[in-house]
């Protein structure tokens, strides 16, 4: 037997069954800058983290949003995600913390995407944990290092690495917001109240104006009872946080990624970017991007 066709109800809610608000395209912007800057955090791998970054950078872009992604992963993963080889970096975002005389102008390069810019990184970073300590107010060197163009851009997205260390926390304390990407999975649930307790931290101690802009569930399957649980249990837990978009699981984004693409540039029609456009609009239509 087939199941009966949706209503236009049933498909304006979202995956908790909330109406589905409409969010409009984003209205042109008559300049630039200064830009809000949002940390992409989850201390679990494989979340989904740098594939909303580039993503929803490329999706902000094509809405006339000049964006910065900042790769602050010595993966250099973002970097590579936009086709830039980590490995041929004469300056990267390490040196870009650690040494006075390099400014932002000097390391940022332009993609293939128009408005995108990328901050790039690469193995050297790791270091960067390590040779922090030692310095003064190690916890604000990423806000120092991108006040030079912050009117430049009009949404700074910084790829964090999978870990609640030093460079996390100095990007918390750079970032004006949050978004958590959260696998639909119940041990990436299990730590969103931890990550939850460090931004909390850094806003009593560092960041007082940091806000948690939203949960973002990836690798989504509507057809699996453990899915549709996980984000139910994410919105009893936090409610509104949990935004309206959801990102499904395709074979798409990785996809993409070899081809060192967005998905809104490698398969423009796809659900994935159907899904990042929306997220793009939710987030200007909540205030949380220009």
């Amino acid at each position: 037997m087939f199941a009966p066709a949706a209503t236009e109800a049933e498909e304006r809610r979202d995956a908790v069954g909330r109406e589905l608000p409409h969010f409009p395209d984003p209205a042109p912007l008559a300049g630039h800058g200064p830009a809000r800057i949002i940390a992409m955090c989850n201390q679990k791998g494989g979340v989904g983290k740098t594939t909303t970054t580039i993503n929803l950078g490329a999706a902000l872009a094509e809405y006339g949003r000049r964006v910065l992604l900042v790769d602050f992963d010595p993966q250099g993963a973002a970097s590579v995600g936009v086709g830039v080889n980590p490995h041929e970096l004469e300056l990267s975002v390490y040196n870009l913390i650690m040494e006075r005389t390099v400014q932002a102008t000097d390391v940022i390069r332009e993609t293939t995407i128009e408005n995108l810019d990328v901050l790039p990184a690469n193995i050297d970073l790791s270091a960067a944990e390590v040779q922090l300590v030692g310095e003064v107010a190690r916890e604000s060197v990423l806000a120092r290092a991108l006040r030079p163009v912050l009117d430049r851009y009009d949404v700074i997205l910084v790829d964090c690495q999978p870990s609640l260390g030093l460079l996390t926390v100095n990007a918390l304390t750079a970032a004006h917001g949050v978004l958590i990407p959260l696998e639909c999975e119940f041990f990436a649930l299990r730590g969103v109240a931890l990550l939850v307790e460090t931004i909390e931290k850094v806003r009593d101690r560092l960041n007082p104006g940091l806000e948690i802009d939203g949960i973002l569930p990836t690798m989504y399957d509507s057809r699996t009872l453990h899915s549709r649980e996980v984000v139910a249990r994410v919105h009893e837990a936090f409610g509104s946080t949990l935004l309206h978009t959801v990102i499904g699981r395709t074979v798409k984004f990785p996809d993409a990624s070899v081809a060192a693409e967005p998905i809104t540039a490698y398969a423009p029609n796809h659900p994935g970017a159907v899904a990042y456009r929306q997220l793009a609009r939710e987030l200007v239509a909540r205030g949380d991007a220009a």
